[in-house]
């Protein structure tokens, strides 16, 4: 397939296919497709919810159309599917955003055309899994009549630098020939340059294993803040020392949420399961991370009690409920972990994110988001998320300002200067 003659369809439109099918459309005419009719709307309308697009790229996307209507991608020839690939209750892979929207490219499928997967999997679901889909569907055969590639998403939430053009991206394909045009496609707007990988398995383990290694670090990190709270020692004093050394590694401890760190460990946790081995370290920093939420509420109440405060009737202040700074996405964020956990103690629990939009926080979590919060006014504050209208030359209060006197100040990021009142993981 010449890529002149491409026209590309990007399933799915949110913080990965957006910016995707944006870039793309520079180069060649695409349609991007999404299931739900609202965001669709939205797009059409010129403004993108998540914020990873602006209001004057949507307008200068000339070649870019949008639908909720699987009909209007049925003339295109590349497919690129970019759906979640979240875990279920019992933290096992849900395949059904995947398995549907390949049901559905499947019906449209035609002899040369290709197949091109970003979600993050584990090792094998592009051709184990989603391949019998698209043949059942299709009714014609894998790498005779139809081919898929895999290049995973590199998308950085809210991160204004490290956008999808600037990240090298990881190709692949299912045949040699078919590898070479997804990376020639590719490399079309990649200004970072891409890695062909040798197969769409080693693709995909690249890409899970990018953010296990993350989460193994944090996990790390979070052990050593737990051992240091009982030392009596600064766990961020004590990483500052450590960084002097070169080739000492920046990470430090936090809550682990969103949609990659907090997730895609358990697919290839699950994988491992699958073929008899036991992922323990893996499993161990999952667990680790997963804990993290309600110890940060348990700290804060230990030091209500040793300021000599009574949690009951106490006002605390949540600042952030997105999963990190600077953007709206609440997907998997562990600060609910938190307030999960200090909502049986009858304290009057206040959560103020100007990023996050209130109806979402409401029904996807059951939290009512409040006003921009009064000095003087609150027992404890817990800095959750370091969004820049919290910590910085744009802060639009001062953190410690908003404290009743004798309050504390949680500092979960280690943002703010070392004080008496503050304390930090």
């Amino acid at each position: 397939m010449d890529v002149s003659s491409m026209r590309i369809a990007v399933v799915g439109l949110g913080y990965v296919g957006l910016p995707l099918a944006v870039a793309f459309s520079k180069q060649l005419p695409v349609v991007g497709f999404d299931i739900s009719r609202e965001r669709v709307e939205g797009l059409i309308g010129g403004h993108d919810q998540t914020l990873e697009v602006s209001d004057e790229e949507l307008a200068g996307a000339t070649q870019l159309r949008f639908t909720d209507d699987v009909r209007d991608i049925a003339d295109c020839n590349v497919y690129i599917i970019t759906v979640p690939t979240p875990i279920d209750s019992a933290r096992r892979p849900d395949f059904d955003p995947l398995l549907k929207s390949s049901a559905s490219v499947g019906s449209l499928l035609k002899r040369g055309d290709i197949v091109i997967y970003e979600s993050t999997v584990y090792p094998g679901v592009t051709e184990e899994v989603c391949v019998p889909v698209l043949e059942k569907a299709s009714g014609l055969a894998f790498n005779k009549d139809f081919f898929c590639g895999y290049s995973p998403e590199r998308i950085n939430p809210g991160d204004k630098e490290r956008t999808v053009t600037k990240i090298t991206k990881v190709t692949s394909g299912s045949t040699p020939e078919v590898a070479d045009i997804v990376d020639g496609l590719y490399g079309l707007i990649i200004a970072a340059g891409t890695h062909k990988a040798s197969s769409i398995r080693v693709a995909e383990a690249a890409k899970v294993i990018e953010n296990t290694q993350r989460d193994v670090n944090i996990a790390l990190m979070n052990e050593l803040a737990r051992i240091f709270q009982r030392i009596g020692i600064d766990t961020h004093e004590v990483l500052a020392a450590a960084r002097t050394k070169w080739n000492f590694m920046p990470f430090v401890p936090g809550l682990v949420g969103g949609h990659c760190i907090g997730v895609d460990p358990y697919y290839l946790a699950h994988k491992a399961a699958m073929l008899g081995y036991n992922p323990e370290l893996i499993l161990a920093a999952r667990r680790i991370n997963d804990e993290m939420g309600p110890y940060v509420a348990s700290r804060v109440l230990r030091l209500l009690a040793q300021q000599g405060i009574n949690v009951v009737g106490a006002r605390i202040l949540v600042l952030g409920l997105a999963f990190k700074e600077n953007c709206p996405d609440v997907r998997n964020t562990k600060v609910v972990d938190v307030l999960q956990e200090l909502q049986g103690i009858n304290a009057r629990i206040e959560v103020f994110d100007p990023w996050v939009d209130a109806e979402e926080a409401c029904r996807e979590y059951g939290v009512t988001l409040s006003q921009v919060p009064e000095a003087g006014s609150y027992d404890a504050v817990l800095l959750a998320v370091g969004h820049r209208e919290f910590v910085g030359q744009d802060a639009i209060f001062d953190v410690r300002g908003l404290l009743k006197p004798g309050g504390i100040v949680f500092d979960v990021k280690g943002l703010l200067p070392s004080a008496d009142d503050v304390f930090r993981l």
